[in-house]
């Protein structure tokens, strides 16, 4: 990697948002039907205080939002000409955001619109990256945008946001900041840079995830997840993923799977294929063994501390009621069959696959989604 780019200012805490919101006059906010009905809103439109100001809601998206939702909020902020565009949510919500914002941009007349991003989850790290996942339902596929100008220009980091999150998602989202951090440091794009973030990033999932799961209330662990969040969506943005979220996408598209979910789920056999577990060591191994070390699971070879760190990421699973495997899921061999076909193709297109640290084949990618399906890490017999 021979750049990295961080050009988002993190605010800590609702004080900071305040004195920002009060500049602004015409407030355009992206959210969901839930956060709307529920009056979490309320935490942006209360801290409108300038003269006349003015703000409009769109609660239309939905999780994995579509290419649909995107063009009616790129209709709507057209009309309304904000000077100000808060996501406040997941990353659903942030994500349909950047798209939205992206999309009208290319049309002109937003330069100088200021865009914040609001985390209510501390899983998606897309207050940060310069990545969205936009879903074409009618295909079954995931597309990832990725650009620099889909950065938001601020990310507010606010805890007191997440107390409400429930358990499963909580799981779900922390997986997938675990996911993140994972895959951008092994990344054949990482640098310096990147490989710092993820490393604090796991670190402090590994002290806080459970913690935040079985205490909902305990703040402190909810803001040391929201900043794990943000470390490993801003070395992700940087050094791109691998073949996990490559997986995950194609996976989510066609079953249905939460997107932590399926990260949480195939995270293990990812690793194992990339590691060389079962059968030669692979530099990829020696970095799963540093990440080990640095929480404490380091052995005396390679091979069992990348063992280690894959043993760690299958108790996290199962301590938070994660499947093991995509049948586990709910997904029967009728339905596993008839879509790894797509799935397969679907993964080896997708375009974090291309920074995997380990070259994949078509082949390849359907025998470890074999492994996830039947809960193995022994090698699978492809047809």
């Amino acid at each position: 990697m021979d750049r990295f780019h961080f050009r988002t200012q993190i605010l800590i805490g609702g004080e900071p948002l305040s004195r920002l919101l009060a500049g602004f006059r015409r407030v355009f906010i992206v959210t969901d039907q839930f956060l709307r009905e529920s009056g979490r809103v309320g935490y942006i439109t209360g801290r409108l205080t300038a003269p006349g100001a003015e703000y409009q809601i769109f609660s239309e998206v939905k999780p994995d939002p579509d290419v649909d939702t995107v063009t009616a909020g790129v209709g709507q902020i057209l009309a309304f000409a904000p000077d100000a565009v808060v996501a406040l949510g997941g990353g659903s919500p942030i994500d349909a955001a950047k798209a939205i914002v992206y999309f009208a941009r290319r049309q002109g007349g937003m330069e100088k619109c200021a865009f914040i991003a609001i985390p209510t989850t501390s899983g998606t790290g897309s207050e940060v990256s310069r990545f969205a996942v936009i879903t074409d339902k009618q295909k079954g596929v995931k597309y990832p945008l990725v650009d620099d100008s889909l950065l938001p220009d601020y990310a507010v980091l606010d805890a007191e946001l997440t107390r409400s999150v429930p358990p499963k998602v909580t799981a779900d989202t922390g997986m997938d900041v675990l996911t993140h951090a994972v895959e951008a440091y092994v990344s054949k794009e990482t640098g310096d840079f990147s490989e710092a973030l993820a490393e604090k990033a796991v670190k402090l999932v590994d002290r806080y995830l459970l913690a935040a799961y079985q205490n909902p209330d305990d703040l402190e662990a909810r803001q040391g997840m929201h900043h794990a969040s943000c470390m490993a969506g801003a070395a992700f943005s940087n050094s791109g993923l691998g073949l996990c979220h490559g997986m995950a996408h194609a996976l989510g598209g066609q079953a249905h799977i939460a997107h932590g979910r399926a990260n949480a789920i195939l995270l293990p056999y990812v690793m194992t294929f990339n590691a060389g577990c079962d059968n030669t060591l692979t530099k990829t191994a020696g970095r799963y063994a540093e990440l080990a070390s640095l929480i404490g699971m380091g052995a005396t070879s390679t091979r069992q501390s990348a063992l280690n760190l894959i043993h760690m990421v299958r108790r996290l699973n199962r301590s938070m009621g994660i499947p093991a495997s995509i049948r586990d899921a709910g997904i029967s061999r009728e339905q596993f069959e008839e879509m790894l076909p797509v799935l397969s193709e679907a993964a080896l297109a997708d375009r974090c696959t291309a920074s995997n640290p380990k070259l994949v084949t078509r082949e390849e990618i359907a025998a470890i989604y074999r492994q996830a399906f039947l809960k193995t890490t022994r090698p699978v017999r492809t047809e």
